[in-house]
């Protein structure tokens, strides 16, 4: 894992986690928007790096490190944590630690719900397949993930997480992202907010969110009609950011 840093150290920290097969800089606009008045942080997730292999091994590994560091590097506050798809299934669980405090925990389309094991072997062949195209330079996937994953403009930054992603990370990613989910009550004083779509396979995220509001009956859920997985965030940045902006007002 690599995390990337912007602003000043001196500032309250912000963070935002990707998600599966997706470049640390899809938070670019994030970035810009926040750095000038936080100490971002952007981890680049194990099974993702751009310059180097690596291999993501669980979601419990990535939530140590960015626990760690957290620790470390921030003495244990954040103002705002972020996750993406992926990234909202470790964001759900980092903010489960009593090590760390975290004011405003934001969740976009974490998969929290159990995945029966035939769509489990689906999901799995399709993201091996999906990878080995990848590497291949096959043209259909790059108009596929236009349309549906990453804009034309993160390209060339997934081609450099595919060519260093191996097989392992997504039979590891399969198996740890997609386990049962352990609801808990967070903390009172932490401000929640849990985003998703309604079409497709956001039916997972939207039941996940119920679920855990009803522990946490203070967290907030925002709808979006008519977008689908991680859409909101991946193609139209400035208006997850404006949402951020208006929930942690």
């Amino acid at each position: 894992m690599i995390f990337h840093t912007y602003g000043n150290k001196e500032n309250s920290a912000v963070i935002f986690i990707h998600g599966m097969f997706t470049p640390y800089s899809i938070w670019n606009k994030a970035v810009q928007e926040y750095a000038g008045e936080h100490y971002v942080i952007v981890p680049e997730l194990d099974g993702h790096t751009e310059d180097e292999a690596s291999t993501f091994i669980s979601v419990d590994d990535e939530v140590k490190k960015i626990e760690e560091f957290i620790s470390s590097e921030l003495n244990g506050k954040v103002y705002l944590l972020a996750g993406l798809s992926m990234g909202g299934r470790i964001v759900s669980e980092l903010a489960k630690s009593t090590a760390i405090k975290i004011e405003n925990l934001v969740i976009d389309g974490a998969p929290l719900m159990k995945v029966n094991g035939i769509l489990k072997s689906i999901m799995r062949n399709n993201y091996k397949v999906i990878l080995k195209k990848s590497k291949a330079r096959d043209p259909k996937i790059k108009e596929s993930f236009e349309v549906n994953c990453l804009p034309g403009e993160y390209w060339e930054e997934f081609l450099k997480i595919a060519d260093n992603m191996n097989v392992e990370t997504i039979d590891n990613i399969i198996d740890t992202v997609f386990k049962p989910f352990e609801f808990i009550k967070y903390p009172d004083d932490m401000r929640i907010l849990f985003m998703h779509g309604t079409k497709g396979n956001e039916s997972v995220s939207k039941k996940g969110a119920l679920k855990m509001k009803e522990l946490n009956p203070k967290m907030e859920i925002r709808s979006f009609y008519g977008l689908a997985h991680a859409e909101l965030a991946c193609f139209k940045p400035e208006q997850w950011i404006r949402e951020i902006r208006e929930f942690t007002k």
